[in-house]
């Protein structure tokens, strides 16, 4: 974040004041390289539409997405409930997150622990300051190449956000072709429910070189998604099909700050 416009919690409560957004980063948007440059985009588009937000910086930990869905109930009470008294402290009355993992927890989970957020996921935001005008993209360069988006499982089948990333993308001009199983019926990239942390099972085929053939079935330049471990997924797949040359694999905010 050196080189970008980004205040701490901490540093908002030593002026007295309590931004507008706290942005929760994320493990993968903080450790993983790729991810971070979703992170450093989503920021830069942030601060070109003046929303007040702040990060935790290293008093972030994990939401605990991946203890739960692991089995182990009581380490993610544990991590929950110190991100709670952490974020309360702060006063934080709205959270984004880039992560559909963080923000299926905290908007469905967490509230049973006594943290009760008003939880927005980026393409949410994005669409919403698209449409304000807070953030003017008259022409996109990707509005010329065939795309697809790739909808995150626990952004869109288990909390029904299936509009705000295809709105955001339409309003920039881009026409999406759409995979053989979306919205509803997508596929899951392979990642979700802590599957990333595990070996694969024997199967015949790995999820995510299935999902990714039905991108490649739609012939495009560019594989979108709203999700870095979607992000990472897809890219693993693009590689294993040796198309790593010729496809991109970009998230929304990557679209935006790519088109300007």
């Amino acid at each position: 974040m050196a080189e970008i416009q980004v205040k701490t919690m901490a540093e908002w409560a030593t002026e007295g004041r309590t931004p507008e957004y706290l942005y929760w980063v994320g493990c993968m948007g903080s450790y993983d390289d790729r991810a971070k440059k979703i992170t450093r985009s989503f920021v830069r588009l942030l601060n070109e539409a003046g929303v007040e937000f702040g990060v935790l910086g290293e008093e972030e930990t994990c939401s605990g997405d991946p203890a739960k869905r692991a089995g182990n109930e009581f380490l993610f009470q544990m991590q929950a409930k110190m991100n709670i008294e952490t974020m309360n402290a702060y006063g934080v009355k709205k959270i984004i997150t880039t992560c559909p993992h963080c923000y299926n927890t905290f908007k469905n989970e967490y509230p049973e622990l006594g943290g009760k957020y008003e939880v927005v996921h980026h393409s949410e935001l994005l669409e919403r300051l698209l449409a304000d005008g807070k953030i003017k993209r008259e022409k996109n360069p990707f509005a010329s190449k065939a795309i697809t988006y790739h909808d995150p499982c626990y952004l869109g089948r288990a909390n029904g956000q299936f509009d705000a990333p295809r709105n955001t993308l339409k309003s920039v001009g881009i026409e999406i072709r759409e995979m053989k199983h979306n919205r509803e019926n997508a596929v899951c990239c392979g990642a979700g429910g802590a599957q990333m942390f595990k070996e694969a099972e024997n199967q015949r085929e790995e999820i995510f070189v299935y999902r990714t053939r039905e991108a490649l079935e739609t012939e495009p330049d560019v594989i979108v998604t709203a999700c870095a471990f979607c992000n990472t997924m897809i890219s693993d797949g693009v590689k294993h099909f040796n198309k790593e040359h010729e496809i991109k694999v970009l998230d929304l905010a990557e679209i935006l700050t790519e088109g300007k």
